[in-house]
């Protein structure tokens, strides 16, 4: 009988690495993407609220119930959608979505021989201030260098980011 040597197939995923002046340079467009991100999100949760309430109010509902419903589930997919849109947008930049209504999102980059995180804050002035270890807890923030803050700023100041 023959053996089977891979019986399942793999996945391979190939993650683009970024260098500090790539992230710094997309930061406008990072924001962008994130930021729409952030309001499909909170759109969403607002409309499934909504829908969630109309769904609790007690008896039967009439005419007008129905159709306020219909119309929350209609805007709480539209939301959604939009969400899976800039996601995909994002993702297509191997950059990922960390918390959409904190505006937090993970660039991939090497640290040594290790893989490493830029963490992008939405709300933090320069974008970019810290980053992580693949390893270390989510919550980790690991200053960036004061030579790296020069070129966000640099950038800034000449109207690139």
């Amino acid at each position: 009988m023959r053996k089977h040597r891979h019986p399942e197939a793999r996945a391979i995923i190939t993650l683009r690495l970024w260098t500090y002046v790539q992230a710094v340079n997309a930061l406008l467009y990072l924001r962008s993407i994130v930021g729409s991100l952030r309001e499909h999100c909170l759109e969403s949760q607002r409309a499934r609220l909504q829908l969630g309430r109309l769904d609790a109010r007690p008896g039967r509902p009439d005419r007008q119930a129905l159709l306020l419903q219909a119309e929350a589930l209609r805007e709480a997919e539209l939301a959604e959608e939009r969400f899976e849109d800039s996601l995909n947008e994002l993702m297509a930049l191997n950059v990922y979505c960390l918390d959409p209504v904190r505006g937090l999102a993970l660039i991939p980059f090497q640290e040594g021989d290790e893989l490493a995180w830029f963490v992008f804050d939405l709300f933090a002035p320069q974008g970019l201030e810290a980053w992580r270890f693949h390893a270390d807890s989510l919550e980790t923030r690991r200053p960036l260098a004061s030579r790296d803050l020069a070129l966000v700023d640099a950038n800034f100041s000449a109207g690139k980011v």
